[in-house]
């Protein structure tokens, strides 16, 4: 038999041993897998698979080298083990796999025989870095809330399963979740320990964060809080007040309402607004400062104000291409936002809430009721260079700071 040939004889007994040998490899979690020696001319010369995380999912990427190009490929584990038996058995000679347990090398020779051979190596002592999982970032941070710890709202969330795996695709909503309650932690501190602590969520939606403010604060914590989710949906808000009691989360409730409207309150020790749409945001921020809330946690979303006012002569070449010209907008909308709380008397800093390839709306404006103040002046100086009305200026700032 030639051997360009693409179809080799392989012996039926060989083929399962192949198939259980892939099967357990994906099983055990594959560190390297490097497939090479063609048998024929037209096609990869050589094939590197490894471990990925992908929208929450474990997947496994090859990536084939043909002539001077580079493809990749992502496959679950099934479609993983099909793809390197149909690779081994009818395209190349030799095949290495490496799991933190074994080292397996596959022969095929011009005849199609295989020839597996497996040796048990610890690979973490001989080379513990090198041989790092990919995942094992992901899969052992410590986060707040742990993995494999059932936890009822993620449960009823979708978040988790029963026994308290994370659902594939909703491992990005996990991190997340964490991530919010890092910046939780950072600030617990400035919140009163002597009386109940009121927090408002503005625009909670599915109350995700809402919940884990919630268990972080008083089920994992032990403070007394009471927090409000405030939302336009009405079905929302029913299934959220509904799984709050199933909980017994006695102090966390959902109502239905408009942010620029919202008066129940007179005081509130820390003010939530996520992803509230253009002066929505502003509105939140408004609110918190008036009651002087001591903490005030927003992500801003849809930054359309500034987008429609902005010009300048300078920043032409900037501002004349649309997609610059928003992003540049949205920088500028939450640097003021930034800069007016800190003329109002807040700590203020602009931190990546999660990573940018999840969501290009990943900015989270964190300030903390102190004694600074910011700069007017260059402030106001920013605002007329651009030719901006900016509404949370017009909300916040008095005639003598616009001086």
């Amino acid at each position: 038999m030639s051997d360009n040939s693409n179809h080799i004889k392989v012996e039926h007994s060989e083929e399962t041993r192949l198939s259980e040998t892939i099967r357990l490899s994906l099983q055990s979690g594959i560190l390297r897998c490097i497939i090479s020696n063609p048998r024929i001319k037209d096609g990869p010369v050589k094939i590197n698979i490894r471990q990925v995380m992908l929208g929450g999912e474990v997947m496994y990427q090859a990536t084939e080298q043909q002539e001077s190009k580079v493809f990749h490929h992502n496959y679950t584990d099934r479609e993983a083990a099909v793809y390197m038996e149909n690779m081994i058995t009818n395209s190349f000679r030799q095949c290495e796999i490496l799991t933190n347990d074994n080292r397996i090398t596959i022969l095929v020779s011009k005849r199609g025989k295989i020839t597996i051979n497996k040796k048990n190596t610890d690979i973490r002592k001989i080379n513990p870095a090198s041989m790092k999982n990919p995942l094992e970032h992901n899969r052992s941070k410590n986060y707040i809330i742990k993995e494999g710890v059932p936890v009822p709202f993620l449960i009823d969330l979708g978040v988790m399963n029963g026994e308290g795996k994370i659902v594939g695709k909703m491992y990005d909503k996990f991190r997340q979740i964490n991530r919010f309650l890092e910046f939780i932690r950072d600030i617990k501190d400035k919140l009163p320990r002597d009386r109940e602590i009121s927090v408002i969520d503005f625009g909670c939606g599915k109350s995700y964060l809402t919940f884990a403010m919630y268990y972080y604060l008083h089920e994992l914590n032990g403070l007394d809080v009471r927090i409000t989710g405030l939302d336009l949906k009405k079905d929302v808000i029913e299934k959220c007040n509904r799984l709050s009691s199933q909980y017994g989360y006695d102090k966390l409730l959902f109502q239905l309402g408009d942010i620029a409207d919202y008066a129940e309150c007179s005081q509130v020790d820390m003010v939530v607004t996520l992803h509230a749409c253009d002066t929505a945001t502003d509105f939140a921020l408004y609110k918190a400062v008036v009651w002087s809330a001591s903490v005030i946690l927003s992500v801003p979303c849809c930054q359309h104000e500034l987008n429609r006012q902005i010009s300048n002569e300078l920043m032409m070449p900037v501002l004349s291409y649309g997609i610059l010209k928003e992003r540049f907008s949205a920088m500028m909308t939450d640097a003021i936002r930034a800069e007016v709380l800190k003329l109002k008397g807040y700590d203020t800093e602009i931190l990546e809430f999660i990573d940018i390839e999840h969501t290009p709306k990943n900015l989270l404006i964190r300030a903390v009721k102190a004694k600074k103040n910011g700069n007017a002046e260059q402030l106001y100086r920013l605002i007329e260079e651009f030719h901006l009305r900016p509404k949370i200026a017009e909300l916040l700032l008095d005639d003598e700071e616009r001086m």
